[in-house]
């Protein structure tokens, strides 16, 4: 688990913007890009690999007619949303592979969601998130949006926040809200013991990384 603060995160996203010449990039995309640029690092891929970061995105928004914010059902789809070599990832800068996500996301409209949910009636399957990706892609999952610690179970205000089981393959991020709010983060990573190393001695990712309220 690691931890940004509001104030790392608000610098994360000035940096991406500033590369890229733009404003448009989120602090979202820009901590994905982060995440999708280490972990390529960490795995020591060869240049010509192929890679790629999915994002989960929700549809309500984007359907024609749009669900309702508070729709109950699952609505939401594994964007790929950059697909680069492993050399493009890590040559280019930060504000590249924030742009590549931001286009994605940007792109997905109300057709291409009905394209998915058309194709999966056509050939349904289960979705098991760790059996659907290659070894190479990183997924960023969750949402440091949702108000997970407004949830009261009668024991006081959670102290963290953690994943199940289905989400303990290589490769897969989980984002939260901070416990302190405002912005922070805490990112939950699941890699392969060789490349939690790597990514815990990868200056650029742990410049961004901030010390634990805790």
């Amino acid at each position: 688990m690691f931890h940004f603060s509001s104030e790392s995160i608000a610098r994360l996203k000035a940096k991406a913007n500033a590369e890229f010449n733009t404003n448009k990039i989120s602090s979202f995309q820009s901590l994905s890009a982060l995440v999708w640029r280490c972990i390529t690092r960490a795995r020591n891929l060869p240049r010509d690999r192929v890679t790629c970061c999915r994002l989960a995105t929700n549809n309500r928004s984007r359907l024609n007619p749009p669900l309702s914010p508070d729709y109950f059902g699952n609505s939401i789809q594994a964007l790929r949303a950059g697909v680069a070599t492993a050399g493009e990832v890590l040559e280019q800068n930060l504000g590249w592979a924030a742009w590549q996500l931001h286009q994605a996301v940007g792109n997905h409209s109300d057709e291409k969601a009905r394209e998915f949910l058309n194709f999966w009636l056509k050939s349904p399957f289960i979705y098991q998130i760790g059996k659907l990706f290659d070894p190479h892609t990183v997924i960023m999952g969750s949402s440091p949006r949702f108000n997970k610690y407004g949830n009261e179970f009668g024991l006081g205000k959670a102290l963290a926040l953690r994943s199940g089981y289905a989400h303990k393959f290589s490769g897969k991020a989980s984002a939260y809200p901070g416990h302190e709010g405002g912005g922070s983060i805490d990112l939950e990573i699941c890699l392969s013991p060789d490349e939690m190393t790597a990514i815990e001695s990868d200056k650029e990712f742990m410049d961004v990384v901030s010390p634990s309220p805790f």
